[in-house]
């Protein structure tokens, strides 16, 4: 048995991963129809690399979660890195997408 088999994980999140899909729906409704493609596997393409370019916001429970949440709509260079990540990987995955 592992580990991992041992702890019931499933409330752990990253809160960043939502703030990061909220972002990418967002900003790829700027673009127009056709010049950026939005299949699946260019949007997680976009948010993975989103992702790994901003600091992680895990939490574990309901009352973490309305820390996370509140923490996030206070620290706006937070925000501002979400809108920054977001947009340097819709570019990348724009001019090079994995699937052609």
């Amino acid at each position: 048995m592992a580990f991992i088999d041992n702890y019931n994980l499933e409330n752990l999140r990253n809160e960043a991963e939502r703030l990061i899909f909220d972002e990418i729906s967002a900003q790829i409704e700027t673009f127009p129809t056709g010049e950026i493609c939005i299949c699946n596997e260019c949007i997680i393409d976009m948010a993975a690399i989103a992702l790994n370019a901003v600091k992680p916001f895990y939490r574990h429970s309901l009352l973490g979660t309305l820390y996370a949440l509140e923490a996030i709509n206070i620290d706006e260079k937070y925000a501002e890195s979400i809108r920054l990540a977001v947009m340097q990987a819709i570019e990348k995955v724009r001019k090079n997408p994995a699937h052609l």
